[in-house]
């Protein structure tokens, strides 16, 4: 064989064997996003979406113009902008929308993609106010389109094998979920100056005002309530809680930390902490059931179990009819023997992979969004916990317990 001829022999055997490849790669059917608000988070959902093959940005909306280059960056192109989201709803490019605006503008927002036909990925909390969220509620079912909320920690591999194993009585009869977000800090963002009249202060630092935010218990609390949700089954019925101002009095109308109660049918409660001014707990969430507990925080998931009552007679019993402590006789008393805080390692939740849960739930909707599977965090999921947020945004401000209401639209 000459030269010419071995060349175009190898020529051909290369064309054939990446055409092989490609064959043997499924293609993916491409996904055109817009994004109404290229804030921070939503700039990391946008960040994890790219991710996704297949997946593409098309457009985005914010009413704040450095926003635009700090997408384009991230996106590594021009992409086109507006601070109108009907005039991006509006576009025949966009199969999808996510949409991180501030909780506040939800309602806005979703109801308008709603109708626009567009599949949604929301952002938490699904509403702001308890009508807000029964009208998200009502325009997404009444369309009919696919629609996401963002909890996406029940995308993470851990909670679901944890949950699943909850459910399944491995820990008995689960009575109590005590859930915790801590941090040493001031929850504040830097705001370009001048600012004379605030207008930045205020688009930028929203979380930090009533008018425009349900605090701490609903920008991180409403991942835990709705983990409770999911462990219980059910909304929570009532709420009864309370906030302050302890340590960053710069001018914001929602504390600075919050506890609150969140009732449950059966007597089952929910017991939610959040401080800014020490980090001790961080973020995490505790199931505690008759015969064990789960720790599930942002990383992984541990299960630790009762110890087994001896059944054989002992002076410190509480039916003993007497206690002889340092020689003095008293009353049935009680021990407080093993109260001390156990310390020791837990049974790690071992899963086949540790993906980013906001990875792996930006790929679920986009595998919702192309007919692959249908949608677990849906928009029922996202109304169950909103209106706990949105009925607590007033509850730890009055301290009275609440009712939460239901939803009127039922699943099916």
């Amino acid at each position: 064989m000459d030269r010419r001829h071995f060349l175009q022999s190898a020529s051909a055997a290369a064309l054939a064997s990446t055409t092989m490849a490609r064959a043997a790669t499924p293609a993916v059917k491409p996904v055109r996003l817009g994004v109404i608000g290229a804030g921070s988070r939503g700039q990391e959902d946008l960040r994890q979406f790219l991710r996704v093959p297949g997946v593409s940005v098309e457009a985005i909306c914010d009413i704040y113009p450095p926003r635009y280059e700090q997408v384009n960056r991230l996106v590594g192109k021009q992409i086109p902008n507006t601070t109108d989201h009907k005039e991006l709803l509006a576009r025949n490019d966009i199969d999808a929308v996510l949409i991180a605006s501030p909780v506040g503008c939800h309602a806005e927002h979703v109801i308008a993609s709603a109708q626009a036909g567009k599949a949604i990925y929301g952002e938490k909390a699904l509403g702001f106010t308890v009508d807000d969220n029964h009208n998200i509620l009502a325009a997404v079912t009444s369309s009919k389109v696919l629609f996401q909320i963002g909890h996406e920690y029940r995308y993470a591999s851990w909670a679901q094998e944890a949950i699943r194993r909850v459910h399944a009585g491995e820990i008995g009869t689960p009575t109590h979920c005590y859930a915790y977000w801590h941090r040493n800090g001031d929850w504040r963002r830097t705001v370009p100056s001048p600012d004379p009249d605030k207008k930045l202060e205020h688009l930028i630092n929203w979380r930090l005002y009533r008018e425009t935010s349900g605090g701490l218990g609903t920008e991180l609390g409403s991942h835990h309530i709705d983990m409770a949700n999911w462990v219980f089954g059910e909304q929570p019925t009532s709420v009864i809680g309370t906030n302050s101002i302890c340590r960053y009095r710069d001018g914001r109308t929602v504390g600075d930390n919050v506890q609150a109660v969140f009732s449950y049918s059966q007597g089952r409660r929910l017991v939610f902490s959040s401080i800014t001014d020490n980090a001790k707990l961080g973020c995490e969430f505790w199931i505690y059931g008759t015969e064990g507990s789960v720790q599930i925080t942002i990383e992984d998931a541990y299960f630790f179990y009762e110890n087994k009552k001896s059944n054989a007679p002992s002076a410190d019993k509480a039916n003993s009819k007497t206690v002889v402590e340092r020689g003095v006789v008293t009353g049935a008393s009680y021990s407080t023997q093993g109260e001390m805080p156990y310390r020791g390692p837990g049974e790690k939740v071992v899963t086949a992979t540790s993906e980013d849960p906001t990875l792996a739930s930006v790929r679920s909707f986009i595998g919702a969004v192309r007919g692959e599977h249908s949608i677990f965090a849906d928009v029922h999921c996202g109304f169950r916990a909103a209106i706990a947020c949105s009925v607590a945004h007033d509850a730890v401000f009055t301290e009275e317990k609440t009712a939460i209401p239901a939803t009127k639209i039922p699943q099916v």
